[in-house]
C-alpha cells in the first residue's frame, strides 16, 4: 500500500529520537532518584515521587486518550516532548540560582509524567499507520530492546554524571534528547485520519465510553486486557521487593541488587530483539501464554531457594526479563491489528490507565503480606498465581481466536 511507502526509514528514523529521549529520560530519573535521597534520605519522599511518576496516566489517561483521538498526533508527540523539555529547562535554571526544593522537584516530575500519558498513546497509535500489520509485533520487539537498553545503560551513566557534574547539567541532556525526539518525529510524514470533527469542544465523557465500546466489542482483547490487569496486579508490587528479597533474604549488599537490575534488563534485551527478529511467528496467544508461565515459574523459583541461592536467583531475573516482551510487545501489536486507528488512542490510554491503577493496590497488598510471611514467600505465591494465569489465558475461547485475522 502507498502509505507505507519507505515504513522502514519512518520506523526508525522516530525509533532514532525516541532513543536518544528515553535514554536521556531514564538517566535523568536516576539522577532525580539519587537527589531526593542525598537531600531527603526519606523513603516516603522517594515513594511520593514514584506516586506522582504514574498517577496523571492513571487519573487522565481515559480523557488524555480522547484528545490524542481527535488532534494531529504528529503535533501532540511534538508537543508532549517538548513540555517536557520546558519543565526540565525551569528546573534547569532553578538549579542555577538555588538549592532545589523537594516540592518543586516533584512539581516537574508530575509535568514530564503528563507529557509521557500523551506521547506513549499517541506514539503506540501512529505505529499502524506507518508499518505494515505483519511487521508490528517486530516493531513492537525492537521498541522493548530499547526499552531494555535504557534500563542497563541509565544507572550506571546516571551515577557517573550525578558525581560529576551538577544536576542541571544532565537536566540539560535530557532537555536536549526531548528536542532531538521533537524534530525527527516533526520530519516522518505520518498519514492522517481523515476528516475529524474538531470544530466541536471534545465530548470527553461520550467519547470515552465510545473508547470502552469499541474495546469491549473485542471480547477477546477486554478479555485480554482483563487477564493483563490480573497478571500486572500481581506481577508489578514484585519490582518493589527486588532490593528486599535481595538483601534481607540473600543478605546482599546494593551491588547485588545492581545485578538482579542489570541480569533483568540483559534478559529483556534479549527477548525483545528475539522478538524483533521472529515476530512474524503466528501464534501470538502461545506467545503471551508462554511468557505469563515463565514469569510464573521463575518467581515461584525464586521462593523456593536457599538464602544461599542468590546466583540461582540472577538467572530467574534472566528468564523473568526473557519473558516480558513475548508478553507486553505483543499484546501492544495485536491492539494495534485489532482496533480501528482513530479510536487506539483512547483504547491504549485506558488500558494504560486501569494497568497504572492495578500497581498501586497491588503494592500496598504485596507490601502487607511480604512482611507478614516473608518476601521469600511472597515471590513463591505470587508465582504460583501467575502460573495460574497462564492455563487460565487460553483456555478462554475469545482469546485464543485472537489469532485469527479478524479486525473489529
Amino acid at each position: 500500500m502507498k502509505k507505507y511507502d519507505n515504513w522502514k526509514l519512518k520506523f526508525y528514523t522516530i525509533w532514532a529520537g525516541q532513543a536518544v529521549s528515553l535514554i536521556t529520560s531514564a538517566i535523568l530519573q536516576m539522577a532525580i532518584v539519587f537527589y531526593l535521597t542525598e537531600k531527603t534520605g526519606s523513603a516516603v519522599v522517594l515513594s511520593m515521587a514514584s506516586v506522582v511518576g504514574f498517577l496523571p496516566y492513571a487519573v487522565f489517561g481515559p480523557a488524555i486518550g480522547v484528545l490524542v483521538d481527535r488532534y494531529d498526533r504528529n503535533k501532540i508527540m511534538i508537543g508532549a516532548d517538548l513540555i517536557i523539555a520546558a519543565a526540565g529547562a525551569v528546573l534547569a535554571v532553578a538549579a542555577l540560582y538555588m538549592e532545589l526544593p523537594v516540592w518543586m522537584v516533584m512539581a516537574v516530575l508530575f509535568i514530564r509524567s503528563i507529557g509521557t500519558a500523551f506521547h506513549t498513546p499517541a506514539l503506540n497509535a501512529v505505529m499502524p499507520l506507518l508499518v505494515p500489520e505483519e511487521q508490528l509485533t517486530k516493531c513492537a520487539g525492537y521498541s522493548q530492546s530499547l526499552q531494555s537498553i535504557s534500563y542497563i545503560v541509565s544507572p550506571a551513566v546516571a551515577a557517573l554524571l550525578y558525581s560529576l557534574w551538577e544536576l542541571n547539567a544532565i537536566i540539560a541532556v535530557d532537555v536536549l534528547g526531548a528536542v532531538i525526539a521533537s524534530v525527527t518525529v516533526a520530519i516522518v510524514r505520518i498519514p492522517n485520519l481523515g476528516d475529524k470533527e474538531q470544530s466541536s469542544e471534545p465530548n470527553f465523557i461520550k467519547e470515552m465510553k465510545e473508547g470502552m465500546a469499541v474495546l469491549r466489542k473485542n471480547k477477546g482483547l477486554y478479555a485480554l486486557l482483563l487477564v493483563g490487569t490480573l497478571y500486572m496486579f500481581v506481577y508489578m508490587p514484585i519490582n518493589a521487593l527486588y532490593p528486599l528479597i535481595t538483601m534481607e533474604y540473600f543478605n546482599g549488599a546494593p551491588m547485588h541488587i545492581s545485578i538482579t537490575e542489570i541480569a533483568y534488563a540483559s534478559g529483556m534485551l534479549a527477548g525483545g530483539m528475539l522478538l524483533g527478529l521472529f515476530g512474524s511467528y503466528k501464534k501470538r496467544i502461545l506467545l503471551i501464554t508462554v511468557s505469563i508461565f515463565m514469569m510464573g515459574i521463575s518467581l515461584a523459583v525464586s521462593g523456593l531457594l536457599p538464602p544461599n541461592g542468590f546466583i540461582i536467583f540472577v538467572v530467574c531475573c534472566v528468564i523473568m526479563g526473557l519473558s516480558v516482551p513475548f508478553y507486553s510487545g505483543v499484546q501492544t501489536a495485536l491492539f494495534q491489528e485489532k482496533i480501528k486507528p482513530e479510536y487506539l488512542g483512547r483504547v491504549f490510554s485506558l488500558t494504560g490507565s486501569i494497568m497504572s491503577l492495578a500497581m498501586p493496590i497491588g503494592l500496598i497488598l504485596s507490601g502487607f503480606f511480604a512482611d507478614r510471611i516473608g518476601v521469600n514467600r511472597w515471590f513463591l505465591l505470587s508465582g504460583i498465581l501467575i502460573i495460574g494465569i497462564a492455563i487460565v489465558c487460553p483456555i478462554i475461547t475469545e482469546i485464543r481466536k485472537l489469532d485469527l485475522k479478524q479486525n473489529f
